[in-house]
């Protein structure tokens, strides 16, 4: 009766209740709180309470009041599930750490605290006691962090966790959930989608340099290949001599065939046949702009064989026969998924995935063939996100599923968007604006269209999380600081006479830019193991590279904003001291940099690229990131009224949760946000 009455709505039952109460003895009454408790804690009566998460996680997904407006798309209509969260929750925006790049602010975001306790001051560190010449400490890996993230956090409380494409959570963290495909963490078979073009096109390329690695040092991402005249036995036809290339990747050989098909007595190739055998048969043969379909083949991971599947597409072919072909493979296999089967249970029900658009460094910025291949491949990449949102919510039926999905940082920092957006650029007009808006809009409604899909398994003890790890501001100008260093002697080097990358003679290098925005110096050179140097010559040095850079100009512009040695570094950025340079910098907005010396010298030039967002204030407009949060707990309809953390999301999805919060956490639980 107690329990019914309770439940009323109606001030008659209220008022019945307190009558009844009024009438018991004392135990009674004690008995009945007692019971009232526990079914509270239990959370049978009351509020319902958070048990489970989705936290989506977009990489570069920019959001403020200016330019960037998502809160007012989504009440113009244009992003209905964003919208729905806004009205069943709590929304604001959120500031990353820095220098503002993916595996810092991952990691801010998912432990809940600074770079300086968790460890991440970028993704290729160098350490004390390591050669220069490479990363020794890798910041997309999970062992590089120095305290737990959220998802043992919460598989330790019992849940069963998983993630889908999130940096930093591989090698493998979770002892009983689900990973999948952490991104550069240094594990697995990472497929990477490559282009091929002739050799002959690598010395029109050459100033690109280490630009065709993938982070400027590791696996090659455009390939260049040698072109010859055919003399397979394939039967395909070309009215001009045929021509052959073989691009291998992986343990693939796939053989693309050049040809002529227009009978007009001219030399004008404009097909590709493409076979996996050097004598044919072609499985494929398609014009420039066409992608071919999937197809499954074999490819091989440390001596062991496995399923894929590539698609293919001609970017460009020039009359002569030189082309450009973008080649995309199967991004998942069973050495990027525990468990292993995850993989195969994908593919079968998905199709092939493509988990992001292009790569870094950017490859599809060079050609204006390449802009459509870009949109082409961002869209397969949302729409992949979007299918396997549902399918690991209904296959695996996880209590936390952590995404991420990495096109919007792509989109925002290529060759063809950022530029036409802001007012701020040489490239704007109001026309040129409002049709790369359109673009970035789609992909926007492409986020909110897998948003939609993860609200579709609200069970009323879900929270629903979206976030970003950083914005993105206009980059007009790059700075090559080891162009500046070579001018004043302190950085000695060869250029390879093939590639165009840099060969740097450590032994007569005193000062070189790397990591980002980090400056190594010693005054007796940087060969073998780097150790910090000390002493009269090494404080002169660095000082007077500090004030080097300090009065560095482009014309009027003061290009740096700011240079903190690295005793400082805690203190200004927030970083770990043992994981930067001797020299850190923050640089001025509409900047960004190439680690990369060349031949001509320029220490500025204009970008290609439009985009970045490393290595700025972090306050500054444009860098900040969407948080809109609902569920059980939250208050709905609720603008939070200033700028939060990225540190202060942890701790309050944590808090909703009823987890313990670990000591470590630097951020604030967001009681602001906290109502029935």
């Amino acid at each position: 009766m107690f329990y019914k009455l309770y439940k009323s709505n109606s001030k008659v039952g209220r008022k019945e209740l307190t009558n009844s109460l009024k009438k018991k003895p004392i135990w009674i009454l004690i008995l009945i709180v007692v019971i009232f408790y526990l079914l509270y804690t239990k959370g049978l009566i009351g509020p319902q309470k958070a048990t489970k998460l989705y936290w989506f996680i977009p990489d570069g997904m920019r959001a403020e009041e200016s330019l960037f407006t998502v809160y007012k798309w989504a009440n113009e209509g244009k992003l209905p599930n964003i919208k729905k969260m806004m009205d069943q929750g709590s929304y604001g925006y959120s500031i990353p750490d820095f220098p503002s790049h993916t595996p810092v602010n991952f990691a801010s975001l998912l432990t809940g605290a600074h770079p300086a306790v968790h460890g991440i001051s970028d993704g290729p560190m160098r350490i004390e006691g390591k050669t220069l010449e490479k990363p020794s400490v890798g910041g997309f890996s999970s062992v590089a962090k120095k305290v737990s993230p959220i998802w043992t956090v919460l598989e330790g409380a019992g849940k069963k966790v998983a993630l889908l494409s999130i940096p930093g959570s591989t090698p493998p963290e979770l002892k009983n959930g689900i990973t999948i495909r952490g991104r550069w963490g240094n594990w697995g078979s990472d497929d990477a989608a490559l282009i091929f073009e002739p050799v002959e096109r690598q010395a029109v390329m050459r100033n690109v340099g280490a630009g065709f690695r993938l982070f400027y040092f590791g696996d090659t991402l455009t390939k260049f290949v040698p072109e010859k005249i055919s003399t397979s036995s394939a039967t395909i036809q070309s009215f001009s001599p045929m021509k052959e290339a073989k691009m291998t990747a992986h343990g693939l050989d796939i053989y693309a065939f050049i040809i002529d098909s227009t009978d007009d007595k001219n030399v004008n190739y404009d097909s590709v046949a493409f076979a996996l055998k050097g004598d044919g048969p072609a499985f494929s043969t398609i014009k420039q702009g066409i992608w071919t379909d999937w197809l499954p083949v074999k490819l091989i991971f440390q001596n062991e064989s496995y399923d894929s599947n590539i698609k293919l597409k001609l970017i460009k072919i020039w009359p002569d026969g030189q082309f450009r072909i973008r080649v995309l493979y199967n991004n998942l296999n069973r050495f990027v998924t525990v468990p292993e089967n995850v993989a195969a249970e994908m593919t079968d029900n998905l199709g092939p995935m493509v988990d992001f658009v292009d790569n870094f460094p950017p490859q599809l910025i060079y050609e204006p063939e390449d802009r459509q291949t870009f949109l082409d491949e961002a869209l397969m990449s949302l729409d992949y996100h979007k299918k396997a949102t549902d399918f690991i919510f209904n296959k695996y039926q996880p209590d936390v599923f952590l995404q991420d999905i990495y096109t919007p940082n792509q989109m925002l920092t290529s060759r063809w968007w950022m530029r036409y957006i802001d007012p701020k650029s040489a490239d704007y007009t109001p026309e040129k604006s409002d049709e790369a808006m359109a673009d970035v809009l789609k992909m926007y409604q492409g986020l909110d269209s897998i948003i939609g899909e993860a609200l579709k398994h609200d069970d009323g003890k879900t929270l629903f999380v979206l976030s970003s790890d950083h914005g993105m501001i206009l980059q007009s100008r790059i700075m090559s600081l080891n162009n500046l260093f070579t001018q004043r002697g302190w950085l000695k080097y060869n250029l390879n006479p093939t590639t165009g990358e840099m060969i740097v003679d450590w032994a007569q290098t005193k000062v070189i830019h790397m990591q980002t925005n980090n400056i190594y110096i010693n005054p007796n050179g940087l060969a073998g193991p780097y150790k910090r140097a000390s002493g009269e010559a090494y404080e002169k040095l660095r000082n007077e590279v500090k004030t080097t850079l300090e009065q560095l100009l482009d014309g009027d512009t003061k290009a740096i904003a700011q240079v903190v040695t690295w005793e400082d570094a805690p203190k200004f950025f927030e970083v770990p001291s043992d994981r930067v340079g001797d020299l850190s910098i923050e640089i001025s907005p509409g900047y960004g940099f190439s680690e990369a010396a060349t031949a001509d010298g320029q220490v500025f030039v204009d970008s290609l690229t439009s985009g970045n967002k490393q290595a700025y204030d972090p306050k500054i407009d444009g860098l900040q990131t969407p948080f809109v949060i609902m569920g059980p707990g939250v208050k709905k309809g609720y603008k939070i009224s200033r700028n939060i953390s990225h540190v202060d999301q942890m701790p309050t999805i944590l808090n909703l949760l009823k987890v313990k919060i670990p000591d470590y956490v630097q951020g604030k639980i967001l009681y602001e946000i906290m109502g029935l």
